[in-house]
């Protein structure tokens, strides 16, 4: 079992930047990690992923404007969120998948709201 913690959230207005964590209560070096977001009434959507190889993906509409990162010595997984708009505002959730058994793992969330 892994427990997966996510903290960094907070309000921002348009155009600032916050960094999200994830840190989790075991090793993450064999699990591939990614970041979700949901907004009011929308459903869950991928932010970013980095796998075990740290190759990374991004939703279009946060390419070059978020960055997410890996630590696997702190166990700790991170989205550097800049340029951020009102249409970022949701719960970002830390997810953690493991490379080879069927296990995945969810942080309860962190609320990022963008204020115009």
């Amino acid at each position: 079992q892994v427990q997966l913690v996510e903290s960094g959230g907070g309000l921002v207005q348009s155009g600032g930047s916050l960094r999200l964590s994830c840190r989790a209560s075991a090793s993450i070096s064999i699990y591939n990690m990614g970041w979700y977001r949901q907004a009011p009434g929308k459903q869950r959507e991928s932010v970013a992923s980095i796998n075990t190889g740290e190759f990374t993906k991004y939703a279009d509409g946060v390419k070059g404007r978020f960055t997410i990162s890996r630590d696997n010595v702190e166990s700790t997984v991170y989205l550097q969120m800049n340029s951020l708009k009102p249409e970022d505002t949701a719960v970002y959730y830390c997810s953690g998948v493991h490379a080879y058994l069927d296990r995945n793992y969810w942080g309860p969330g962190t609320q990022v709201t963008v204020s115009s």
